[in-house]
């Protein structure tokens, strides 16, 4: 039995040495390989399916990684992965010390850029297609970025400012959704081709030339007859305009027609360039065509029969209670709509969608239009949930300050996948939202401790009218509490004694609040009462509740699911302000996530190393009281 063609490949300069009727061969066992290694791990796996035969062509086509490959987002990046050197640590993809789910710099000189986000490789990809020009060299900047990402406004801004600066930049357009044009078969092929060749833009360069010196009007009607022709037999008007020579569209899963074209575009010598190429996602794996999403995200799964491992549930996801929650709020204020940033189901906005799909809006990748969009509704009177990862409102910051907090305008921010998410890793941590809210003037910003939590604070921002309101919670299980049968909206700014002790204050903001109560049984046994208290808000601080801690208290720590600058920076301003430090027998301690960015692991993992857990918290009280006191307590 030969062995694998995939098994000679240990990076980029293997497969290049291949003859051109082996790549079929190695593109099939490419596919096979990023199933079976996913099927372990779990990951995104449609999009890597979709663009294996692209990844082979480009890798061959290209001299990566002295070429520049940037591939927007990173979901399709596995098979990428495989064939620069990775292939023996692809089965610890999203692992605790394994490959990232993305592109990442530190990762392989194949990753030029890191990628989590959408819609930032053209911006990437031309910044290194000047700096090369700067340096006088010759390698080429290929950015791979998908349609959907298309939607985002920074994908035009960069393409505008390419066309405007003429250097030369290979974009690839990857439509997985034939949402631009399709293939129109061997006609298609044929031109893309021909245009892209050498012979066709050379004529073409110079029948502009000599039009030039006809008069003005004559050469204006011969350029715009050119481009209508080409775009009526190519389409790329739009990318034309943009300042793009347009490429396609062509077939993304045939090599015959990957390999001339590429090679054709390599060897231009001026830019920018689009190749448009079509694709579909979840290519070649039965299972994951014939499902609604392609297998976009999966857990592991069966290779066989495709059907995913399902871990037993032991309570309700916080993004599904947040969704039938605001199901509920909806049925009986019809002035309550549903906006969403290209995210229906990681925010359970496609559950409100199904009852109310007038009523549900997903604007695409475009963060920064949602939360405008939503201001502009809260104007004429609606109640617009703007729901979005904590770490994608970071690119909506602007229009979160300008256009809803200075205006006072009561937009509802809920804020999924808050703190550590696991195996996505940094890229994907709402780390930062508290500190960059609660800095904001007309802001209110609660953290839900629990799923039941959850539903009252969606009934709370139903409820609030008087400016904008977020309100944050985690990915994953709740931690299986009762739930209310409906919402009761809570007092703004006003948190709860959840249990009452004498020495030791624990005040947390978010889920923290089962491991503080853990630590206070912990503390209990070693003779030290403690009182645990759920601030509910980061702002409006419950001001009375938390002086009354720091005054009846030897010791305050407040404990958050967030970086510096955020719950406990705001408690110790409070208390700074109202003279409680000064009494100097009182020690107060913040618990905030370390200031690093932490790498994939199960959140609990995460969570530990963070010093975030019943273990930390109790380590942290000791600490304030000092070693004495620590040595009773053991004895």
């Amino acid at each position: 039995m030969s062995t694998p063609l995939l098994d000679t490949i240990k990076t980029p300069d293997d497969l290049r040495r291949l003859p051109e009727n082996q790549l079929r061969q190695v593109a099939d066992e490419l596919r096979t390989e990023t199933i079976s290694a996913v099927s372990v791990t779990g990951g995104h796996l449609g999009a890597g399916l979709g663009v294996v035969e692209l990844t082979v062509a480009l890798h061959y086509v290209f001299d990566t990684p002295r070429d520049r490959l940037i591939w927007d987002v990173g979901h399709q990046a596995y098979p990428h992965k495989i064939l620069t050197g990775r292939r023996d640590r692809i089965r610890t993809l999203r692992q605790a010390e394994g490959l990232s789910g993305f592109t990442k710099r530190q990762e392989s000189e194949y990753d030029p850029f890191g990628a989590a986000h959408s819609s930032t490789s053209i911006s990437a990809g031309l910044g290194m297609a000047v700096a090369r020009d700067l340096e006088g060299k010759t390698n080429n900047v290929i950015a791979v970025i998908g349609d959907g990402a298309m939607s985002a406004g920074m994908a035009y801004e960069a393409m505008n400012n390419a066309g405007a600066m003429h250097s030369r930049l290979i974009v690839i357009l990857n439509d997985n959704d034939m949402s631009i044009a399709p293939p129109t078969g061997a006609m298609s092929s044929y031109l893309a081709r021909l245009v892209s060749g050498g012979t066709y833009r050379g004529i073409r360069e110079t029948a502009k030339q000599l039009a030039k010196k006809l008069p003005k009007f004559i050469y204006e009607k011969a350029q715009r007859a050119e481009e209508f022709a080409r775009g009526f037999w190519t389409g790329g008007t739009m990318f034309e305009e943009l300042g793009f020579y347009y490429v396609g569209p062509i077939d993304g899963h045939n090599l015959d027609h990957l390999l001339p074209i590429l090679k054709n575009v390599r060897d231009t010598e001026t830019g920018p360039i689009l190749v448009h190429v079509v694709t579909k996602k979840g290519k070649g794996y039965a299972p994951a065509e014939a499902a609604a999403d392609k297998y976009h995200g999966v857990v592991t799964f069966d290779v066989v029969t495709g059907a995913q491992t399902k871990a037993k549930a032991n309570a309700p996801s916080y993004t599904r209670v947040f969704g039938e929650s605001l199901i509920r709020e909806a049925r009986a204020d019809d002035k309550i709509v549903a906006v969403t940033a290209a995210m229906p189901s990681g925010t359970g906005i496609d559950l409100f969608g199904k009852e109310f799909p007038a009523r549900t809006f997903d604007v695409g990748i475009a963060e920064q239009h949602a939360v405008t969009f939503a201001a502009g509704m809260a104007t004429e009177g609606y109640k617009p949930f703007c729901a979005i990862y904590s770490t994608f409102l970071q690119r909506a910051y602007d229009q979160v300050v300008h256009d809803v907090a200075i205006q006072n305008l009561p937009v509802r921010f809920a804020l999924d996948r808050a703190g550590l998410v696991g195996a996505d890793g940094p890229t994907h941590a709402g780390s930062f939202d508290v500190a960059y809210l609660g800095c904001l003037p007309n802001m209110v910003v609660m953290a839900a401790a629990d799923e039941a939590e959850l539903v009252h604070m969606v009934a709370t921002a139903a409820a609030h009218d008087s400016g904008p309101i977020a309100f944050r919670y985690p990915r994953g299980e709740g931690v299986g509490v009762d739930m209310p049968e409906k919402g009761i909206p809570l007092a703004i700014g006003k948190g709860r004694i959840v249990k009452e002790g004498s020495r030791i204050a624990l005040l947390s903001l978010g889920t923290r609040l089962s491991e503080a109560l853990k630590a206070a049984e912990e503390l209990e046994t070693r003779g030290l009462s403690t009182t645990v208290a759920d601030a509910r808000f980061a702002k409006p601080l419950d001001e009375e509740m938390i002086l009354r801690l720091a005054r009846d208290h030897e010791v305050l720590v407040t404990i958050e699911e967030g970086s510096v600058g955020g719950f406990g920076s705001y408690v110790l301003q409070l208390l700074a302000e109202r003279g409680a430090l000064d009494r100097g027998s009182l020690k107060v301690r913040a618990m905030v996530l370390p200031d690093l960015y932490q790498d994939q692991d199960k959140p609990e993992r995460m969570y530990a190393k963070a010093g975030l857990d019943s273990a930390g918290i109790v380590t942290k009280v000791f600490e304030a009281l000092g070693r004495e006191e620590t040595r009773k307590a053991r004895a």
